[in-house]
């Protein structure tokens, strides 16, 4: 794990807006500036991007400040710093930031959401030199009751500075709540779409990925089965976005990766069809390690494999290593549960 010991003053905190973590992305020999994360797809295929880094809080800061910056969700990085204020880690203060993510299966390909990851991974068609990249962004996802539809779609339409003309059932709600909506909000920061929306193909075509004037709750599940985004997310992703671009939801709780010898495992709690988080399981980790390693000896540590699958935080942990013989003195791996 890189270990980086930079400030966030160092860094240069803007009090007006605080923008995630950027690097350059290459598109149609242009220079796009990402708000989000960039990465190259490794060329011999690896399905491993990003690296983990610790920085030092000051007084000031706010983990919910560093997670705009870096390009986390609100449950990313509350739950890879267990036991920390989250309104004020303190001067000092370690702060882990989980950027090591294993891609999600399947292809890589327009947009894919990983709805128990709270992210969206974007893969551009290639440059003329035959560079492919993804970008990846963290959302907010439908919450219990709400939940974002499964399923293979494609986006419709773009719309910037989009009014919203709330639901029935969104207006019911907020009525009994004793917050009454108006039939249509228009453009501007009470706008709860932000500045740009996105259209996707289900339904009716009321599901949408979109900004936000709440950026504090982007990582949460928390919508109304929408695809909630930063501002300055979804401002960089809406002009690379070509409409009638494959989108795929998916819900894939756990990842593994086979790399150089070592069993990677990242696990985020599952939802189920009613957006309901729950606990992984080993089993459904020992089917995906059968899929990853094949005919490969693997030495598996099970005790903990169980603790990574029951914090479920997303944070990539080796939780295996090749062998010849697993039952050799000397391995401190049990080979099955």
């Amino acid at each position: 794990m890189a270990q980086s010991h930079i400030g966030w003053r160092e860094w240069g905190r803007n009090s007006c807006t605080l923008f995630s973590a950027a690097l350059t992305l290459v598109l149609a020999l242009q220079t796009v500036p990402a708000n989000g994360t960039a990465f190259d797809l490794p060329a011999d295929g690896s399905v491993v991007v990003g690296a983990d880094i610790t920085i030092t809080s000051h007084y000031e800061d706010t983990l919910l400040d560093f997670a705009r910056h870096y390009s986390l969700g609100y449950d990313e990085i509350i739950r890879a710093n267990p036991g920390v204020d989250m309104w004020l880690p303190r001067e000092g203060t370690q702060i882990f930031l989980a950027g090591r993510r294993i891609l999600p299966p399947g292809p890589h390909e327009g947009i894919v959401v990983n709805l128990p990851e709270h992210r969206l991974y974007y893969y551009p068609k290639a440059t003329q030199n035959g560079k492919r990249v993804v970008i990846t962004y963290p959302v907010s996802i439908g919450k219990l009751g709400r939940n974002t539809p499964l399923g293979q779609t494609r986006v419709i339409a773009k719309v910037k500075h989009p009014s919203w003309y709330p639901p029935t059932s969104i207006r019911k709600e907020h009525a009994e709540a004793g917050d009454p909506l108006p039939a249509v909000v228009g453009p501007g920061p009470d706008n709860p779409l932000g500045d740009y929306k996105i259209r996707l193909g289900f339904g009716d075509g009321t599901y949408e990925i979109h900004g936000t004037n709440n950026p504090t709750a982007v990582g949460l599940a928390i919508t109304h089965g929408c695809i909630r985004m930063y501002p300055e997310d979804v401002a960089t992703l809406f002009p690379l976005l070509p409409v009638g671009t494959a989108v795929r939801l998916i819900n894939v709780p756990v990842k593994v990766a086979w790399i150089n010898g070592e069993l990677l495992l990242e696990a985020h709690p599952p939802v189920n069809a009613q957006g309901e988080a729950f606990e992984p399981d080993v089993d459904q980790f020992s089917d995906l390690l059968r899929a990853a390693v094949g005919g490969t000896t693997v030495a598996i540590n099970w005790d903990y494999t169980r603790e990574v699958l029951r914090k479920a935080d997303g944070v990539i942990a080796t939780v295996g290593l090749e062998a010849d013989d697993p039952s050799a003195p000397g391995v401190v791996f049990n080979k099955r549960p």
